[in-house]
């Protein structure tokens, strides 16, 4: 069952950079170390999907993806009282019309560093929405206090 994030939430992420709220990413690579990156790009790809254009195709965050699909993300917006962390697994797409509408749906500032779209595509499918310290919506349907 896909997990389909309320509009809310949708709209939140897709203009987290414009609005001044950053989303935080982590990922782990099979050694286990967490580490944590803002993505400016991020957006919603679909209800139950989220997008990050990597105009850099060497970034570690690509790497560690490939070994451990696992990543987090956290929204924070504390004027709005809205905060959310989402997991889900990620992997990386390089099909031609999924790149042009993930550098198509990021931020005119994000996209100017990349201006010859020589990155990719990272779409991460929902696996589970936390809000303060629950589990709100998961992928095989649990919810309840967060691990």
């Amino acid at each position: 069952m896909a997990v389909e994030l309320p509009e809310e939430f949708q709209t939140a992420i897709s203009n987290a950079f414009t609005d001044g709220f950053p989303i935080m990413w982590t990922s782990a690579g099979a050694d286990g170390q967490p580490s944590l990156a803002f993505f400016g790009t991020t957006q919603t790809y679909s209800g139950h999907e989220i997008a990050i254009w990597m105009r850099n195709t060497n970034r570690g965050f690509l790497r560690r993806i490939e070994e451990n699909p696992q990543v987090a993300m956290m929204y924070r917006n504390a004027p709005a009282r809205l905060t959310f962390q989402i997991h889900g697994e990620a992997r990386r797409v390089d099909d031609p019309a999924v790149k042009k509408h993930v550098y198509e749906h990021a931020p005119e500032a994000e996209q100017k560093t990349d201006p010859d779209r020589l990155g990719t595509a990272v779409i991460v499918e929902i696996t589970r929405v936390i809000q303060r310290g629950q589990v709100i919506m998961s992928r095989d349907g649990d919810t309840g206090p967060a691990d």
